[in-house]
């Protein structure tokens, strides 16, 4: 049974990514009984202080598990269906490998397989991204794997704001959302709208042009708003578009910026190869006929040493040199 609502005024304020995101957290919560977390270390406020406080606020709510990723997707899928909405802590995107099972073949695939009778709404929270000097098992950016899935919802988040209302409408979305946040951003410091909620499968244009369209999520966001700064000194002006969710993904906004610019760049920290970047690029291709290139990581582990590491990272330098190419 619902706990009564408390309603939050609208207002702006600072805060961090982490920050962010353990307000919706707290504020859903409070707002609704069936919410609850597990994983490893959240009794301690979580690895990045994204649970930070709430182990205190709600003690029979705030789960910390053995570690054992199957075990903990698992027990969250049965949650679900039997009526809560389990926020699934997986650490890092690397750590949930060992629960793909549980993710790909029942949390996925419930609701088709039992005509609907059984709906999986859980949140699980999988950090993608490089993690500076952690190499090869703790710096992947798996999201194009959940993004072909079907039956799984796919969220990315690339600022503070977007962590907030982005978490809320997954808790409120009634499908499995994989919810993506970066292992780097948790310290980024940005405007927040304490009350809203950012719309599951709607972009964010954040910088208005005609020469180019720049696609792009995650960590890839200020990158590509500082390299597009930098071609605007120099008479370019590229739109930067965060797409926000990879799945569903907002056609219509990317669709209609291709058909202004007629060249359209899409920037991802993942590999290249196979990422969702291809996706985007050839329903660009098919659907507008413009000009398209993708800028992604070598097929390649991340490094531990920084030379190696640097290799798979994204740059706003690396996101200019790709820009002026496909303007030639």
């Amino acid at each position: 049974m619902n706990a009564p609502e408390r309603k939050t005024a609208m207002h702006t304020q600072q805060m961090t990514y982490a920050e962010a995101a353990c307000l919706a957290l707290r504020e859903k919560m409070r707002a609704d009984a069936r919410i609850v977390a597990l994983g490893e270390d959240l009794g301690r406020g979580g690895v990045f202080g994204q649970y930070r406080g709430l182990p205190q606020e709600f003690p029979d709510r705030i789960i910390d598990t053995p570690i054992s990723e199957a075990n903990i997707m698992g027990a969250a899928v049965g949650m679900a269906l039997a009526g809560l909405k389990p926020v699934v802590e997986m650490r890092v995107i690397d750590f949930a490998l060992c629960a793909m099972d549980e993710i790909v073949n029942q949390a996925a695939k419930n609701r088709y397989m039992f005509g609907g009778q059984g709906r999986v709404p859980l949140v699980a929270r999988m950090p993608i991204g490089i993690w500076s000097a952690s190499a090869a098992q703790h710096s992947q950016s798996l999201e194009a794997w959940f993004a072909h899935m079907p039956g799984l919802v796919v969220a990315v988040p690339g600022t503070p704001a977007d962590n907030y209302g982005l978490l809320k409408s997954a808790l409120d979305s009634g499908d499995p959302v994989i919810y993506m946040e970066h292992k780097e951003l948790w310290g980024l410091t940005g405007e927040v709208t304490v009350g809203s909620e950012v719309p599951l499968g709607r972009a964010n244009v954040l910088t208005q042009g005609g020469d180019l369209t720049i696609v792009t999520w995650s960590r890839g966001v200020s990158l590509a708003v500082q390299a597009a700064a930098s071609l605007g000194k120099a008479g370019i002006a590229a739109e930067v578009i965060d797409l926000r969710t990879l799945w569903p993904w907002d056609r219509e906004t990317v669709f209609a910026s291709a058909v202004k610019t007629r060249k359209v760049l899409v920037v991802h920290e993942a590999v290249q190869v196979a990422g969702f970047g291809a996706e985007v690029a050839a329903s660009v291709a098919e659907h507008v006929g413009c000009k398209v290139a993708r800028l992604g990581a070598p097929r390649i582990p991340v490094g531990y040493a920084q030379v190696l590491e640097d290799e798979s990272r994204l740059s706003a330098a690396k996101i200019e040199a790709a820009a002026r190419n496909i303007l030639k």
